[in-house]
């Protein structure tokens, strides 16, 4: 880098030639030598090595400047949240910090693909307490999650597998951070406790990935309450709800509360067409604040803490009824500490804010119930009827990963509300070692059973004797089947892992990640599904195909076909098995050729005849590409 500019000869006045006269780099105010060193062009290094050239450039680059604080910003820009406007900070160590991080989170990504490839198909997204490794590192948790993020936001097509267990990892330490949430919230004092920010937690820990938070959802009900504000303006232009500014100012009138009820059931449910989903009633979704907020619809506990946490900015006092199998909320028509039930008006959030009386509640169910039900309860105890909602449905669920999920999450939920449930601990248990995940975890929640209720010795003992089969099992893994094409056993399979193919008689689109030289299935899954009438029966080869739809299924070879436009399978398990889409083909990762060392070059052999020579016009370049795979995978062999 030139440091001096010389400058022309001149002649002064008298006729005399001065010295030529230099001007240094180093010499030009800290500033500007700043605003130089912030150009975009300049990476890190470039910094670095500018900072090496001599001690004024090294000290215009020291750690608490600008220079480092742009590079560290430009390179991270999620991260400037964590950073007040105009805060000293030492930019140097956060960013050899958060480049060490993303070093050290890469690595361990990398290696669990290898460590868990051979387990059992994960169901859910948490492979046991292995991602707590993450945790143990003692590294800053937002530069974890940054890192995360990165690897996820990349080349959507490449890096699956990277990708996959970042997600899961990332997936699991939100997890962690909510239930730490949620703990310190159950520990605030009772009437501290806001319903709302309870559904939100409820909401964040199934749904970890999508961007839910409390000032979101916060913003959206004001807006509601915003256009309720307006209706009742119209009405009552003196209202002393239009100067509520807290949930603090309630309103003791009953007539003015009965204007602010009225305005509030003409903008939720006829403005609005907020409504209960009949249709669609057991849909997790209903339950999830944000969904409810985004689609309009719900169950009634999730309406019904909207509406009430509605209310409540208005100025009129609600409170939660534990009514079964309809929750409602009550409107006293009293002065406050009343009990008796015929002094409330209960409200039916699921049926647009209808006002009924305590007979008519029951008319609601189509049976009686004691005064009880009609019991306000806590916010606490709302939580516990909302997660069982949840827990209910993922028990109702088909066995698929989804619903496997649900049941895991509502059951870490209900039981971090309330842990000594000896029923849910049980079934929490048999779902981890039926999963056959975590077995170390399901040894500890049967020693907590035990302590609480030893007449379940029965079942403790049993799910202790098979979770410790299950360690030992583990310390022994099993040498997985390697499969060769080659050989004569295998020479009537026609197709290879990766490819991506239609079901001839189901017109699912799928892409294959294993397969059998005959059907290795059960005689009574032969039966049911009914393989006695296709032309080969089970003595054909079965492939192991990712659909779709989101389903793993077992297809013979006579119902498949190669795709005439091969497209990507969106299938949550895709990234577990291959490292890339290719356009026309998935690319096995390494885990996967290991299993079935022969059959990439046989899929890319597959794929340049079936695809590249039917598009004449960019043959070459799909030719060149397929070399390119290819003498990658033999340098990979």
């Amino acid at each position: 880098m030139a440091t001096s500019v010389a400058r022309a000869e001149q002649p002064s006045l008298n006729g005399i030639i001065h010295e030529s006269q230099s001007k240094k780099l180093t010499d030009l105010p800290t500033e500007l030598l700043e605003h130089i060193l912030c150009f975009p062009v300049l990476k890190h290094v470039d910094v670095c090595n500018v900072s090496c050239c001599c001690k004024r450039l090294h000290d215009v680059c020291h750690g608490r400047g600008k220079v480092w604080e742009h590079q560290y910003k430009i390179r991270w820009p999620r991260l400037q949240r964590f950073y007040r406007q105009n805060e000293s900070c030492d930019w140097l160590r956060e960013y050899i910090t958060r480049h060490r991080v993303g070093i050290q989170i890469r690595r361990t990504v990398e290696s669990i693909s290898k460590r868990f490839f051979t387990e059992v198909p994960c169901v859910g997204q948490v492979l046991g307490d292995s991602f707590a490794e993450i945790e143990s590192l003692g590294m800053p948790e937002h530069f974890c999650e940054d890192e995360l993020l990165f690897i996820l936001n990349s080349d959507k097509r490449k890096s699956l597998t990277l990708k996959y267990y970042a997600k899961k990892i990332l997936y699991f330490l939100r997890q962690q951070n909510i239930l730490r949430s949620l703990k310190t919230f159950l520990e605030q004092p009772a009437g501290q406790q806001s319903a709302l920010e309870g559904a939100v937690l409820v909401d964040q820990y199934c749904n970890p990935l999508a961007d839910v938070t409390l000032e979101s959802i916060s913003e959206q009900i004001e807006d509601v309450a915003e256009k309720a504000k307006k209706m009742l303006r119209i009405k009552n232009p003196s209202h002393p709800s239009l100067r509520v500014t807290n949930s603090d100012g309630m309103i003791e009138d009953f007539e003015l509360q009965r204007q602010v009820l009225w305005a509030l059931n003409a903008i939720l449910y006829e403005q609005l067409q907020y409504k209960g989903n009949e249709c669609d009633y057991y849909n997790p979704l209903n339950s999830y604040i944000h969904q409810v907020l985004l689609r309009r619809t719900g169950i009634p506990i999730s309406l019904s803490v909207l509406y009430m946490t509605l209310a409540r900015k208005l100025g009129v006092q609600l409170e939660p009824v534990n009514f079964p199998n309809h929750f409602l909320l009550r409107w006293c028509q009293r002065p406050r500490g009343s009990e008796d039930i015929y002094d409330f008006v209960y409200i039916d959030a699921f049926g647009k804010g209808k006002q009924l009386t305590a007979k008519e509640c029951e008319y609601l169910i189509g049976h009686q119930v004691t005064a009880d039900y009609y019991s306000a309860i806590s916010t606490t105890e709302v939580l516990l009827r909302m997660v069982g909602n949840l827990l209910n449905i993922g028990k109702r669920g088909e066995g698929n990963e989804k619903s496997y999920q649900l049941l895991r999450d509502s059951l870490d939920l209900y039981l971090t509300i309330n842990p000594d449930n000896v029923q849910y601990l049980l079934l929490q248990a048999r779902l981890y070692f039926h999963l056959g995940i975590w077995p170390e975890k399901v040894l500890d929640i049967l020693q907590h059973i035990q302590a609480l209720d030893p007449s379940q010795h029965g079942a403790v003992g049993y799910l202790v004797q098979h979770t410790l089969e299950h360690i030992q099992h583990k310390k022994h893994p099993v040498t997985p089947e390697v499969k060769r094409r080659s050989a004569p056993e295998h020479l009537e399979v026609q197709y290879s892992v990766g490819l991506i193919m239609k079901h001839k008689r189901s017109g699912y689109n799928c892409v294959i990640y294993g397969w059998d030289p005959k059907c290795t299935m059960s005689q009574e899954w032969i039966t049911t599904m009914r393989v006695h009438q296709l032309s080969s029966g089970a003595n054909q080869p079965f492939y192991n195909v990712l659909v779709q739809d989101g389903t793993c299924r077992y297809a013979a070879q006579e119902n498949l076909e190669p795709h005439s436009a091969p497209l990507e399978i969106g299938h949550p398990e895709v990234g577990r098995y291959f490292s890339e889409f290719a356009e026309t083909h998935y690319v096995a990762n390494e885990e996967l050729q290991t299993r079935y060392p022969e059959d990439m070059g046989e899929t890319l052999g597959t794929v340049q005849e079936l695809y590249h020579r039917m598009t004449p016009g960019s043959g070459s370049r799909h030719e060149a590409s397929a070399s390119d795979q290819m003498s990658h995978q033999f340098k990979s062999m």
